[in-house]
């Protein structure tokens, strides 16, 4: 007979096998967080390296259930960072090709691949999960499935990488979360002796809002506010902007086949976009294929954020991160009221 534990909210019993696989991560955020894990259900659309990433990480967290979704078959292209994809596995759906691995990972967790077009799903597919991250999609895609979810009370993530460059925005709506303050007790101390104080952490519950994915998209990045911000922060939303208007204008990602020309559009969509702004040449060309460091570190904070989102433990970035090829350094534009 398992170790069972009876969670208040959910219900859920850990058994003793998985209290013994997630002790680390207990002892780390503490039992009830590793309990709302084991009841997330988690849609992760786009399986290139970005994807596989996440995967990974989300798996290993020990979750209820991963559902692997991709329409795209696996290319040579992928080599460069989507590691549960096999080699053999040239030509065949990324989703299926990265499930037996994917599986291995983590045999307590509930995986499936499905390989239906994204743009065929409805909000009855986005209402199955509690957080959906969609990869490598446009940005009316975008906002066509954060809108569902917004209705739907289901959590949204977008991310991609480009190269080096990489990004995510998290569309929570109006999110609750428990974070730890530090305040002050006076500890006991013996007669005549100068009063003393140690540091105590007291958990307080908050709340904060998260607009919708479109803020971003109306944000202005000709705006003198803003352009102060790029003195600090680099012009990464500016970026950002530029590689989504080329993938809809394109209908595809810049290519190493095509780098030359390509990078004579991505400086054209820039000056059209941003003409005085700080992006410069170099940035442009350095955003091909995706590449492993860039990927683990932007997969890493988005499964971070992903597992803050499910056990409500610490606020999430709020609310959209980039990853500067420039610098190599990530940072979070606040977008939106």
């Amino acid at each position: 007979m398992g170790f069972e534990v009876e969670n208040k909210e959910t219900g859920v019993e850990l058994t003793e096998a998985e209290t013994e696989l997630y002790d680390r991560q207990i002892r780390l955020w503490g039992l009830e967080s590793q309990k709302r894990l084991r009841t997330a259900k988690i849609l992760i659309s786009g399986l290139n390296g970005l994807g596989a990433e996440v995967t990974k990480n989300i798996i290993l967290s020990g979750v209820h259930s991963v559902k692997l979704h991709d329409d795209q078959v696996v290319t040579e292209e992928d080599y460069c960072s989507q590691f549960l994809a096999a080699r053999e596995s040239l030509g065949k759906n990324r989703a299926e090709a990265s499930l037996e691995r994917a599986k291995a990972l983590n045999p307590m967790v509930d995986i499936s691949a499905d390989t239906q077009p994204l743009k065929e799903k409805t909000a009855k597919f986005f209402g199955a999960f509690d957080v959906v991250l969609i990869i490598g999609q446009s940005n009316n895609e975008l906002q066509r499935i954060d809108a569902l979810c917004q209705e739907l009370g289901v959590k949204f993530f977008a991310s991609d990488v480009w190269g080096m460059f990489g990004f995510y925005f998290a569309s929570l709506r109006q999110h609750s979360y428990v974070e730890d303050v530090v305040k002050y007790k006076e500890a006991e101390a013996k007669p005549n002796q100068k009063a003393k104080f140690e540091k105590v952490a007291v958990p307080v519950q908050r709340e904060m809002n998260y607009p919708a994915y479109s803020a971003w998209i109306d944000f202005d990045v000709n705006a003198t506010a803003y352009q102060r911000q790029l003195k600090k922060n680099g012009p990464g939303v500016v970026l950002l902007g530029v590689l989504q208007k080329f993938r809809t204008t394109h209908n595809r990602d810049p290519s190493y086949k095509t780098r030359n020309a390509d990078i004579g559009l991505l400086q054209a969509i820039r000056d059209e976009l941003a003409p005085n702004s700080a992006l410069k040449d170099s940035s442009l060309e350095v955003l091909f294929a995706q590449i492993s460091p860039a990927v683990a570190v932007v997969g890493g904070v988005v499964a971070q954020e992903i597992i803050k989102v499910v056990t409500r433990m610490e606020a999430p970035h709020r609310n959209l991160f980039l990853f500067d090829p420039d610098t190599c350094a990530g940072y979070v534009q606040a977008i939106g009221d």
